[in-house]
């Protein structure tokens, strides 16, 4: 960790109002609407929701890694250790990626490239970020490869991504991601194509090398379940935006927001007989389809009141560090956005 790091008290990311949009007929349409979070360091901060909901585009912009020409990031800012890397070009993001801030990727087999050896794509980072010698180059992938639990690491790094079993070519990821020993690992989805039992090989490997390295790690998932498991503090994303944030434990113990409670209610309880899981009726509303005015969830909650879709609600404290945005909470309630 740099000295600047060390020195630098505050968190490691912010994310201020962030607004990411697509173009749809011509008109922009937000997909990752004033979002605001922050990461201290050496915390894991879980992004959870269903699919649609904005997480994987919150993290792509973040990297600076959305489609060229297509989406694009509206308005807000980002923050990387105190650093605006807002309007970051590529060569500026190069020199960031990979070796402050990395990411692993949904699906390993589509994130290597398939006529490199696995060698030649681990030593490319280290080339990127750090004046070494292509024997030095291969002696730190093969230790790399090690440090993930690849133990013929001598064999693998002369082989292709489709050579490897799928847990394989994501330890692969996870080895490339904290090559150069990243102050933030983003994680979208990283178990998703893989067996319950790798993927529980997989956390443990990400929470070892979390410890190991002090990084910060922002976990984006579906699963509740991995983020029991892993995380400290829970972001719940819906249609784009924020509808709570708090520790995990307060997350569990006490969901205030009715997505939040409905989410919960889907995961199958230990030692509790079940006739059906709980589930929510709809699906995420499309970008253009968005409502423009109230509540997003309003339309598949259970809870709802005719309020809910004349009344945008904000995001809001209900208790210490636990924030909600529903107007079922005065603190969050917006009386001056009612028609916003």
């Amino acid at each position: 960790m740099s000295e600047h790091t060390k020195e630098n008290k505050g968190p490691l990311l912010e994310v201020k109002n962030l607004e990411t949009a697509f173009p749809i007929d011509g008109e922009y349409y937000n997909a990752v609407d004033d979002v605001s979070f922050t990461v201290d360091r050496g915390k894991i901060v879980g992004v959870v929701g269903e699919s649609g909901c904005g997480k994987s585009v919150m993290s792509l912009s973040i990297m600076h890694l959305l489609p060229k020409g297509i989406g694009k990031i509206k308005g807000g800012q980002i923050l990387l250790d105190g650093k605006d890397i807002t309007n970051y070009n590529d060569k500026e993001m190069n020199k960031i990626r990979g070796k402050d801030i990395s990411m692993i990727f949904q699906e390993p087999m589509t994130a290597l490239n398939p006529v490199f050896t696995i060698g030649f794509q681990l030593e490319e980072v280290l080339f990127n970020h750090f004046k070494i010698s292509k024997k030095e180059a291969r002696q730190k992938s093969i230790s790399l490869l090690r440090s993930v639990g690849i133990s013929r690491s001598e064999d693998v790094v002369e082989e292709y991504p489709h050579q490897l079993s799928g847990g394989m070519r994501q330890r692969v990821m996870i080895a490339m991601a904290i090559a150069c020993q990243p102050q933030l690992l983003i994680a979208d989805e990283p178990t998703t194509a893989l067996d319950v039992t790798v993927q529980a090989q997989i956390l443990d490997l990400l929470k070892e090398v979390q410890s190991i390295n002090d990084m910060a790690i922002v976990l984006i998932t579906h699963d509740l379940g991995v983020v029991a498991e892993m995380c400290d503090d829970v972001i719940v994303m819906y249609a784009g935006e924020i509808v709570e944030k708090t520790s995990v434990e307060e997350l569990f113990e006490n969901p205030k927001h009715p997505y939040t409670e409905k989410l919960i209610d889907s995961i199958p309880k230990m030692g509790v007989k079940q006739d059906r899981l709980g589930s929510i009726p709809g699906i995420v509303p499309s970008l253009k389809n968005m409502p423009r005015v109230g509540c997003k969830f309003a339309d598949r909650c259970p809870r709802a009141m005719p309020e809910c879709t004349t009344i945008t609600p904000l995001l809001g404290e209900v208790k210490d560090g636990h924030e909600v945005s529903c107007i079922l909470y005065d603190e969050s309630r917006p009386k001056e956005r009612a028609n916003a």
